[in-house]
Order: C-alpha cells, then sequence, then structure tokens
C-alpha cells in the first residue's frame, strides 16, 4: 500500500511543481514519470534495508538464492527507475520495468498464498496485488 501513496503523492506533489514553474515537471506525463521513478527507487531501497528479511520470506520456495534474487532485482529496479529519467534510455527502462514487474508477480502470488509477513502485516492479497500490479505495468507503458 505504501507504493500506490509514493507513486500517486509523489505524482501530486511532482505536478504542483509544474505548476509552479518548475519546467521539469510541466506536464502530467513527466511528472507521472517521475513518480514512477520515485515508486521503484523506493522500492529498490527496501531491498538493502531491514525490509529486506521479508523480501527474501516472499521468494517462492525451490527457486535458488533468494537472498541473491532480491539483490539483483533491487538493483534492477534501481536502474531501470533511473532510466526512466533520460530520454535515450526512457523506453528501454519502461519495457524492462514491465519485464521486472510480470517476472515478480509469482512472488507476490507466493507470498500471498503462504500467508507471508511483511513488515509484521500479512502479504498483500491477491485480488488487491494483481491490479496493483497492472497498474504499475500500464503506468510504466503510458510514460515510456
Amino acid at each position: 500500500m505504501s507504493t500506490l501513496i509514493v507513486l500517486f503523492g509523489s505524482c501530486l506533489i511532482y505536478r504542483l511543481l509544474g505548476v509552479v514553474g518548475i519546467d521539469l515537471f510541466a506536464t502530467w506525463v513527466t511528472s507521472a514519470r517521475a513518480a514512477l521513478a520515485s515508486m521503484f527507487l523506493f522500492t529498490a531501497a527496501s531491498h538493502f534495508a531491514p525490509m529486506r528479511k521479508d523480501l527474501i520470506a516472499m521468494v517462492p520456495p525451490g527457486l535458488p538464492r533468494p537472498d541473491l534474487l532480491v539483490f539483483f532485482t533491487g538493483v534492477a529496479e534501481f536502474a531501470l527507475a533511473v532510466g526512466l529519467m533520460f530520454p535515450s534510455t526512457r523506453f528501454w527502462a519502461a519495457c524492462g520495468l514491465m519485464i521486472l514487474l510480470a517476472l515478480m508477480f509469482p512472488a507476490n502470488v507466493s507470498a500471498a498464498r503462504r500467508g507471508t509477513r511483511i513488515r509484521n502485516r500479512q502479504a498483500t492479497p491477491l485480488w488487491l496485488r494483481a491490479p496493483m500490479q497492472v497498474l504499475f505495468i500500464v503506468w510504466a507503458w503510458m510514460v515510456r
């Protein structure tokens, strides 16, 4: 849920900055792009913070080296978020985020089905997580 707050909250803040004259956020699309990048920087940071243990627990059983998978997905989220902000890499970064979201969705399904606890709460239920993933993928497509 905090990811949605970061996404929508930062989008509104960026757009307000555009309204007061900061050219970087002059349109909804540029504000939405920066918001998506902000959200992925926020989620990438969790891969290297105390929440890392919870993310490792989300990895479906049977996948090798969950710790490395969490590390590499964090690095990918960071790199792709930064890539969104540059015109020369924007398209490929957005495509990479869409692929990453699709590849990580099974971890969300696994965590929800196994009742994994994340920050001492149940993992996001699938009825909410699936539409969130679709939203993130559509958002990435729209800001490419």
